[in-house]
Formats: C-alpha cells, structure tokens, sequence
C-alpha cells in the first residue's frame, strides 16, 4: 500500500504544477478576451481592423488548455459537481467505496473511449499540419493533440484518487492518504515533511 500511495503523491505533485501552470494560462485567456473586445469595438470606432482570426482562435485555445488541463486538478481538489444527495449523507468509507466505485467504473472507461476516439482525429490533423480553415487562423493540430493529452492526465489523477479510496477503506486517514492537501495556493505540500508511516491492517 505505501508503495501505491507514493506513486499517488507523484501523480499528486504533477497535477499540483499543472495547475499552476492552468492558472497562469487562466490570466492569459482573460488579458486575451479583454484585448479582442477592446480591438473590436475601438476598431469600429476609429474604422481600422485591430483584431484577426488568430487572437480570436487564440482565446479559443486558451479556453480550451484551461478547461482541459485544469480538470486534474479539479478532480484532485473534490472540484466537480457531486450528486450529494446520494454523497454528502453517508460514512466516510461509504463515501470512500461510492468514489472507488465512481472511478472504476465511469471515470476511467471515459477516459478510455475519449482517449480512443480522440486520437485518430489528432494523429491525422499532427501528420497533415491541419491548419484553420479561417483566413489568418491558427495552427489546429496542436490543439487537436491536448485532448487525449488531457484525458490521460485526468486518467492518471483518476487511478491516484482510486488508491487514496482503498488506503481509507484499509483504515487510513486522509493525512495518510494525501487527501488533506492545501488549496492550490497554499504551502507546497512536498516542504512539509509526511506523515510517518504505519503498519497496514492485515
């Protein structure tokens, strides 16, 4: 089990910098909206094109860099919505067996199919240098490429939280698990020392 959970606190530590870099990306999808709504308007105003297809399509990516390559994260964090109707109610380790059962069952085969159905369109656009069919568009294969990308990083974030489920049906605590993390802009928890190890329940 120790040896499952290191390997979880890499995975951890991987979406953790991914996320920062998420965040910094967020900033520049929001100074880039702002300069397209400036440029479209001030454009019209004083009658010359301020803005193009490219920063447009460059916002687009944007988004779609942050929404992909933050869910790691967001799953890591307990982020996305839950049905806490059928949650919020139950035990710990009930809820622990709903999250192990969640993500054997639904997350990871959905990672699976998006990542199988995804690739071939992305491996065609890479070989072919697909470009925007927009006038002064962007590259679009690199951005064909980040959705499998994304989903098995989100596939790996799933097979760490699977292991944190079955350390707390194993009669861990969420300190033990890794499950106690800081916020994101909280202390880094790879400075702070772990907590020591225990003998596992046989």
């Amino acid at each position: 089990m120790q040896a499952a959970l290191r390997v979880s606190r890499v995975i951890d530590a991987g979406s953790r910098r991914l996320a920062h870099g998420v965040a910094w990306l967020t900033l520049a999808m929001i100074l880039m909206g702002a300069f397209n709504a400036l440029a479209r308007y001030l454009g019209t105003y004083i009658g010359v094109a301020l803005g193009s297809n490219a920063y447009l399509e460059l916002q687009w990516y944007l988004f779609s860099l942050v929404f992909l390559f933050g869910a790691p994260y967001t799953l890591r964090s307990g982020g996305h919505v839950r049905v806490d109707v059928l949650y919020g109610g139950h035990r710990r380790e009930a809820q622990a067996w709903i999250d192990l059962c969640g993500t054997l069952l639904f997350l990871l085969p959905f990672c699976a199919v998006v990542i199988w159905y995804s690739w071939d369109s992305a491996a065609i656009a890479w070989r072919e240098k697909e470009n925007s069919s927009d006038p002064g568009g962007l590259l679009r294969y690199p951005i064909k490429m980040a959705v499998p990308a994304a989903f098995v990083v989100v596939a790996l974030q799933g097979v760490s939280e699977a292991i944190k489920r079955v350390g707390i049906l194993r009669g861990l605590s969420d300190e033990e698990v890794g499950l106690a993390e800081p916020l994101l802009e909280g202390p880094d928890p790879e400075s702070t020392p772990e907590p020591a190890a225990r003998e596992l329940p046989s």
